[in-house]
């Protein structure tokens, strides 16, 4: 007999959400300005879902929701409140999205190997509980194992998306990670990375292939279809320059917002702290130099056009 799921709603504080399953979830950043936007303007319109158990309140679905909550300095969010246990909630967490599609195959393969190392369930009986076919499941586990947990990492934290992955998947696991340096330094499409990641495989040595990461342009910046035509061609060298460094600068620092906001953070221990305190000084005074050179640009740019 399957068990009943207990179903409650309550108005739950948003810092006392457990964010544990937010690692199995890709950061979009359209998407959560979007549901942010639609927010300010309309409001909470869908409960977010979670999960009752020991530890707290484990959110399940509505992790864009909570995000724009947090910039809309909201106080609580309506919750649907589960009486489940965490598998259940990660089966769930396919199910919601599996309607809209709105799950990226990288999140599924992510959840599905979740569940897999959590049980001792095989791939046929993990098929069987999320209601799909084995070679379904399969595929999505095939697709994780191929790519590099450093690569993994940076796709969590929206630093590459999956189809980056699906670029470098091609490559030895060894080889992933050099390749991916290139790819989020200049902000390459998924088609250029494939167009990389083809000529790296054609390199007939090994120092062809670095001669190619330390100089990618030749390959990387030609045709109409490059950057799918953006104006970045037009750009001065400095301007290039400077719009390259701030964007590989930006994506590391949504990476380490990420990281800052898990919840995990108030369970840091002493030595925890004491290794990463300096460096986090270092991050606070950089972010104020930073305001300031940044300063001159913003100001030009709101400054009204007096022609």
């Amino acid at each position: 007999m399957p068990r009943t799921v207990k179903v409650q709603i309550e108005d739950i504080r948003i810092e006392s959400f457990d964010l544990s399953l937010m690692e199995l979830r890709l950061r979009n950043e359209t998407r959560a300005l979007q549901v942010e936007r639609s927010m300010k303007v309309h409001g909470q319109l869908q409960p977010v879902v979670a999960r009752v158990h020991e530890g707290g309140i484990q959110l399940i679905d509505g992790y864009k929701r909570l995000s724009a909550a947090e910039v809309l300095v909201m106080d609580t969010l309506q919750c649907r409140l589960l009486r489940i246990d965490e598998s259940q909630a990660k089966v769930m967490l396919l199910s919601y999205n599996r309607t809209s599609q709105s799950m990226e195959v990288w999140e599924e393969a992510m959840i599905l190997k979740s569940l897999l190392e959590g049980s001792d369930l095989d791939q046929r009986g993990l098929a069987k509980i999320v209601g799909h076919s084995p070679s379904w499941v399969s595929r999505r586990l095939s697709l994780i194992s191929k790519v590099d947990e450093e690569i993994t990492m940076d796709i969590r934290m929206g630093m590459l998306s999956s189809r980056h992955a699906r670029a470098l998947m091609r490559l030895p696991r060894g080889n992933q990670s050099g390749v991916a340096r290139v790819i989020k330094q200049h902000g390459l499409s998924s088609r250029l990375s494939n167009r990389l990641v083809d000529n790296y495989l054609e390199a007939e040595s090994e120092e062809a292939q670095q001669r190619l990461l330390d100089n990618p342009d030749e390959v990387i910046w030609y045709e109409e279809d490059s950057m799918h035509n953006d104006p970045i061609t037009m750009l001065s060298s400095y301007g290039k320059e400077l719009l390259s460094g701030v964007t590989q600068i930006w994506k590391t620092m949504k990476g380490v917002l990420f990281l800052l906001n898990d919840q995990r953070i108030g369970e840091l221990e002493s030595y925890d702290q004491e290794a990463v305190y300096e460096i986090i000084v270092e991050l606070d005074q950089m972010a104020k130099k930073l305001i300031d050179a940044t300063s001159p640009i913003l100001t030009k740019k709101s400054t009204p056009d007096e022609r």
